[in-house]
């Protein structure tokens, strides 16, 4: 089976410095960066700053930094994102550094422990965190020595000013201090430490160099197109591996600008004001978007019409070659910001539906998947090759194989073009294993765990999945997720998952196995519903008949079911189910939760 997984004619980066000087070179006058100072008060104002201008900021910092006698240390940065982030980021990474970047949402203690572990003797930081590095300054840790604050313009107490530095290290290089570009940076050297989100277990520091991580956004170029007038806003965590690779480097290598999201409940007007034609994303926020779409075109009594009209332009568009989908559903794309064109997703799957009705709007949809282990991407979809429910291909750089339980191979995915499988062989599930260069060198001093992902220059995700017959990836769960019920039968939560959350009042679902009075494994679902949308499904109800309506629903989905797989119990709630910053379920906090609340 060939098929073309290098779709663009794109140029090849190794480390943080090609990529900088690449862009550079190419785009020096475009906006970077947008983002708004003194947000919410009198003198709110809109900065923007070109590439030219955070090239010659990054080499400033950088240089104060290694003025400072900082080359090979570790350096912590934790914050919102911001522009002083991404450019700490290539600061410390172009100038032989090592970049710890922390989850922003960690509490107190957590923070403390990963500064400890990853033995960091320098942190960047927000005022936000001002006293949780007060108390460790305090506590005089031997390892941690500087601190520097984002927000500071002058140095207080000991604590270092961000814009300072950067002052500093203007004037150092304009008295000739030419140590940043005397740093030859070493491709396969650790250069950035992440701590995983810990879903299923505690956090591993995963150890990644400039080639693992350059070596994906090559990758990216030549499947999924970003063009230097795209605008992208940036809201998920920085420090996760995926908006850092997508939106932060990618987006450099293509000269876009990055545009700061305000917070969490202002991605509609920042969207907007800020024209965004990009947007990268988890489902969560996606499918939430959409039902809100979904739902202003029901009340406004157009559902019908909706309908019709995306028959016939999908019908126009797949069979004639003619798109008006776009003028079609103008209003919807304003409702939008008048821009947005491609939304990407990744970290979990994106109902089918919601990814149709994107696509009928003429917003394209790419879904790509991958772990913090390797930088992040093992397979996506691209701008010419998509099939909604898979996450794409391997790759050119990237191998992929599908291996059952006696580590038997069922299907491989060569990173050249071609995918070798046994057609007896296809859509049966088994474990992911991936190997390239983008692979992470290890787990931070912990050799035990490393040896049980790494084998033989082959990473086991620990995620399940299977290729279809032209070698579409799709994921059914993760290893430690799969419930074994005691007849052997194997439930993937996910599947059962997908089919709850297309009920209008559903905003997310967790299936969770419990004994029954007959000591056998049954399946029950735990169901976060929209108090709005259910009150408009079902009228005003009380909770206890909310619960009998909605288990008439179930047993609809139960009909679609094999018995085994047939959903038993059901609790209803408002409350968020617990999950990690990259809106990942907390599968097994969760199972905690229901076990003591419903014992």
């Amino acid at each position: 089976m060939k098929f073309n997984n290098e779709i663009y004619n794109t140029h090849e980066i190794n480390n943080f410095k090609e990529l900088i000087s690449a862009t550079v070179e190419r785009f020096p006058n475009n906006i970077a960066y947008k983002f708004k100072k003194n947000f919410g008060k009198s003198n709110e104002c809109v900065i923007e700053k070109t590439y030219k201008q955070i090239e010659k900021e990054i080499k400033c910092f950088s240089t104060a930094l290694l003025n400072l006698g900082l080359e090979n240390k570790k350096v912590a940065i934790i914050g919102n994102n911001r522009y002083e982030w991404c450019v700490s980021y290539l600061a410390v990474t172009t100038g032989n550094m090592i970049i710890v970047p922390l989850d922003k949402a960690l509490p107190e203690k957590e923070i403390e422990n990963l500064v400890e572990i990853s033995g960091a003797e320098v942190v960047i930081f927000e005022n936000k965190y001002s006293s949780v590095f007060e108390k460790i300054r305090q506590a005089e840790n031997k390892k941690l020595e500087i601190f520097i604050n984002m927000d500071y313009e002058k140095e207080k107490n000991g604590v270092l000013a961000f814009q300072e530095l950067v002052n500093q290290g203007e004037r150092l290089i304009e008295e000739g201090n030419d140590d940043y570009n005397k740093i030859d940076i070493d491709n396969d050297k650790l250069s950035v430490l992440l701590f995983t989100s810990g879903t299923t277990s505690q956090p591993k520091g995963v150890m990644l160099s400039q080639k693992n991580i350059c070596s994906n956004v090559t990758a990216t170029s030549k499947l999924a197109k970003m063009y230097p007038d795209d605008v992208l806003l940036s809201f998920l965590p920085l420090h996760h591996t995926f908006e850092c690779t997508i939106t932060f480097l990618y987006g450099f290598y293509c000269g876009v600008t990055v545009a700061f999201c305000d917070g969490l409940k202002y991605i509609a007007k920042n969207l907007v004001e800020y024209k965004v034609s990009v947007i990268v994303a988890v489902p969560l926020v996606l499918e939430a978007m959409y039902k809100k779409i979904e739902n202003g075109i029901e009340k406004s009594g157009k559902t019908k019409l909706v309908k019709i009209m995306g028959k016939i332009s999908n019908f126009l568009y797949k069979y004639l070659h003619i798109d008006i989908r776009r003028k079609l559903f103008k209003s919807v794309i304003d409702q939008l910001g008048g821009r947005v064109r491609i939304l990407y997703f990744g970290a979990a799957a994106m109902n089918k539906t919601v990814i149709d009705g994107y696509n009928t709007f003429g917003i394209a949809t790419i879904q790509g998947y991958g772990l913090t282990e390797t930088s992040p991407l093992l397979a996506a979809e691209s701008d010419k090759q998509k099939r909604p429910g898979s996450v794409g291909r391997n790759p050119y750089n990237v191998q992929l194989k599908i291996i059952d339980e006696d580590g038997n191979e069922i299907g491989l995915a060569k990173g050249s073009d071609e995918v070798q499988m046994n057609t007896q062989e296809e859509n049966k599930i088994g474990e992911i294993v991936a190997k390239g260069p983008n692979v992470m060198l290890g787990y931070y001093n912990n050799e035990n765990e490393t040896n049980k992902v790494l084998k033989d220059g082959w990473f086991y995700t620990g995620d399940l999945g299977y290729f279809d017959k032209d070698g579409f990836l799709y994921i059914t769960g993760r290893k430690k997720e799969v419930i074994v019920l005691k007849n052997g039968e194997n439930v993937y939560p996910s599947d059962i998952e997908f089919l709850v959350n297309r009920l209008s009042y559903v905003q997310e679902s967790i299936l969770f196995p419990r004994e029954n009075s007959k000591k056998e494994l049954a399946l029950g679902i735990k169901i976060v519903y929209d108090d709005e949308q259910i009150k408009e499904k079902f009228g005003e109800k009380s909770s206890e008949e909310y619960e009998k309506l909605v288990w008439e629903d179930i047993k609809e989905i139960n009909k679609t079911l094999p018995v085994f797989k047939r959903i038993k119990e059901l609790i209803l709630t408002t409350e968020p189910l617990e999950k990690t910053t990259t809106q990942k379920i907390k599968r097994f906090k969760e199972f905690e939760k229901i076990l003591k609340n419903n014992a």
